[in-house]
């Protein structure tokens, strides 16, 4: 009942007018209505202060004919005041008025506020400061394709599962969705883009659900590879447009950003999306942003010193060779975090389940799966990953097919049934884990280990992570087998624990007489030290 509450006063924006209460953390918006003929590309902004007197500015956007909107995400309780500023008629001078209180909820973004990075700089926490554990799922085509039923059917599976986000492509056309189920762009024209309001009213609905199902939408702005994905279509100035008004529609969710997806950040291309981010999002309020790169790249020593830049995403890929996997637990990501600036860093896209390794031709598994997941989450700060099904990213609807434009990836099950492989299970497992914990304060310990067996073999390499004040230690073993560790550099009073990463059973580990631990088989276990 209280979550039916407060999903009333969320979502139904367009009835929250002036006389009526906003959500705390949630979202407040009304529409401006311009004269005829206001060109579609008129600016509005939207001055607003809070009952604490503090001063925040939004942009609106335009919504078709003469319907401009604005939606802003109060965060403090009491009455706030607005005022409207534009060149055009109609949109300038608009002033009022609205009340802001606490709803009483469970959902997790109104009770603690919406996603920033950490204070340390290491992981993500809620505005009061609880940490926040990512775990996303890749629906890439899911806000476009799926029906209304169907989208809510697999947000309900994914919030039974432990998923705390849902990463998605926010415009079309993109490889796999020239346009949503209904033929909808989300834009047309190249030199002078044009926004198709109609797309974007359907995807506030899917949007919307993500939020009100206690999930972090966490979409791509501008896809990048393609000829006509938008980040390559589009003029740079366009671009910009576009990447604003995104912004100024879907700001006052609860959202994390990805600018571009699936490009080469390197050399002019590189300065190309240093220049959008500044001007998208430099002097603006919002939530942090990446890039996603291609598989195994690491484009972020360009971007450190961009402000905009509020964590760091990579791609590890689908590649199933020693080069690949020694990438992931070995390279990068597992040496970059230890240089500055403080950045969460996030697998953005691990290799998908059920899709085709790059070298193998042959599906992944759910161990795949499993140990990149855990490689992913103790190779760096562990902060979160997302996870992704073949099938499901790109919301497959025939069987017998590969996804379009991805004839190399293997044939796909229709989404209904990849969002229940197996290693979606394990996902939920995991989540259990790690936040069983205090996650947050784990730090990659390599120098733990006497001897590690991924020198050898890099399918063998083990992962080691130790929190900050030594009392919780995570070896995460692929193969099974011995653990060495150095006793030196341990409480002298442990519990250990061996973990199912399958089935989340844990039982007691006892050291061998010299100090090793020695896995119960040939699978996959996590270690637990505690003090």
């Amino acid at each position: 009942m209280l979550i039916a509450l407060a999903l009333c006063l969320v979502f139904a924006l367009a009835a929250v007018s002036d006389s009526e209460a906003a959500p705390l953390y949630g979202r407040w918006g009304r529409t401006f209505a311009a004269q005829d003929g206001t060109p579609h590309h008129a600016e509005v902004t939207v001055r607003l202060t809070s009952p604490k007197e503090k001063n925040h500015t939004v942009s609106g956007y335009w919504d078709g004919g003469t319907s401009w909107g604005v939606r802003f995400m109060p965060d403090e309780e009491g009455e706030w005041s607005y005022r409207s500023e534009s060149d055009s008629p109609g949109l300038d001078g608009v002033t009022g008025t609205f009340s802001c209180r606490r709803v009483p909820t469970d959902d997790r973004f109104l009770q603690h506020g919406p996603l920033r990075v950490s204070r340390d700089g290491r992981s993500f926490e809620h505005a009061d400061g609880t940490p926040f554990f990512w775990l996303g799922d890749t629906v890439w085509t899911g806000p476009q394709l799926a029906a209304k039923g169907d989208w809510d059917r697999f947000l309900d599976d994914r919030v039974q599962k432990k998923f705390t986000g849902i990463q998605f492509v926010l415009t079309a056309p993109w490889r796999t969705a020239p346009t949503d189920e209904n033929g909808h762009p989300s834009y047309t024209g190249q030199e002078e883009m044009r926004i198709v309001p109609e797309y974007f009213r359907r995807m506030d609905e899917r949007v919307n659900a993500i939020n009100a199902h206690g999930l972090l939408a966490i979409p791509v702005m501008l896809w990048s590879i393609g000829p006509n994905d938008p980040g390559r279509f589009l003029p740079e100035d366009q671009a910009i447009r576009l990447a604003r008004y995104l912004l100024a529609r879907y700001g006052a969710h609860h959202v994390a950003w990805i600018l571009p997806g699936d490009d080469k950040y390197v050399d002019e291309n590189a300065e190309k999306w240093k220049r959008i981010g500044r001007a998208v999002f430099d002097g603006r309020e919002h939530a942090p942003v990446t890039l996603h790169p291609q598989g195994m790249q690491w484009p972020f020593d360009g971007f450190k010193n961009e402000s905009w830049i509020g964590y760091y995403g990579y791609q590890s890929g689908h590649g199933d060779d020693a080069r690949t996997v020694s990438w992931l637990h070995s390279g990068p990501p597992a040496q970059a975090w230890k240089e500055g600036p403080a950045r969460p860093v996030i697998n953005l896209e691990p290799p998908y389940e059920d899709h085709f390794g790059y070298q193998s031709k042959q599906p992944h598994s759910a161990y795949n799966i499993r140990r990149a997941a855990y490689w992913s989450l103790l190779n760096a700060p562990t902060a979160g990953l997302t996870y992704g099904a073949h099938g499901v990213w790109s919301w497959h609807s025939k069987p017998g097919e590969p996804p379009t434009d991805h004839p190399y990836t293997g044939v796909a099950k229709p989404w209904h049934e990849a969002m229940d492989l197996p290693g979606s299970r394990d996902m939920k497992v995991m989540a259990e884990f790690f936040t069983s914990l205090s996650w947050w304060k784990l730090r990659p310990r390599q120098d733990l280990l006497s001897r590690q067996p991924g020198e050898d073999d890099p399918f063998r390499h083990i992962a080691a992570s130790q929190s900050e004040d030594a009392k919780v230690s995570v070896f995460y073993l692929p193969t099974g087998g011995e653990l060495s560790l150095k006793a030196s550099l341990l409480p002298k009073r442990v519990n250990a624990a061996w973990f199912d990463p399958r089935t989340g059973v844990r039982s007691p580990a006892s050291p061998e007489s010299d100090g090793s631990y020695t896995a119960p088989d040939d699978r996959d276990w996590v270690l637990l030290i505690q003090e």
